[in-house]
């Protein structure tokens, strides 16, 4: 099966996921965004707990290699910010803005717009910002488990963990 046809297939699913999970609903993300429901959080909670599971899985089996991107705190800090902002502001984030398209909901197209302007801009001023931004507190190639000195199955047990800890503190509260 070719990486073109897998990605549509994962895509469908995860879209057929969030909308399940109802991580589209803009109560939902308005909710998260006042930490007043934690679905979306508990949604991505897990996608992350599988994935981890899934892709270390499968390094360990010798199918895959990680592809470990660059720690940069200057990138990462202003490009949450950007995120955090955009999505308080036009209620979704890329994900959740193609699935309420898809559900029909159209006010997700000037969310979409509004990221493609925001990845334009972006390209725009790349060469300044790599010189700059995107250079400040480059910590190199590093992940959790390698940081820590230790395998990466204990990192992915404790924070399976603390991801249950987080489940049943939100249960609990009813969020």
């Amino acid at each position: 099966m070719n990486e073109f046809l897998v990605g549509i297939i994962t895509g469908i699913l995860f879209g057929f996921l969030m909308q399940k999970g109802q991580v589209l609903r803009y109560d939902r993300q308005l909710g998260a965004l006042r930490l007043k429901d934690m679905t979306i959080v508990k949604f991505m909670l897990t996608a992350i707990l599988v994935a981890m599971v899934g892709i270390y899985l499968l390094l360990d089996l010798g199918l895959i290699k990680l592809s470990v991107k660059s720690l940069v705190l200057g990138g990462n800090i202003w490009g949450g910010l950007i995120f955090g902002v955009g999505w308080a502001i036009v209620g979704y984030c890329p994900a959740t803005a193609m699935g309420a398209l898809g559900e029909g909901r159209f006010d997700a197209v000037f969310a979409l717009l509004g990221m493609i302007l925001g990845a334009g801009i972006f390209a725009e001023f790349y060469p300044g910002l790599k010189k700059t931004l995107l250079g400040c507190g480059n910590y190199g190639k590093v992940t959790l488990p390698g940081l820590l000195g230790v395998n990466h199955w204990i990192v992915i047990v404790i924070l399976a963990a603390a991801f249950i800890g987080l489940f049943v503190f939100f249960e609990k509260k009813k969020l």
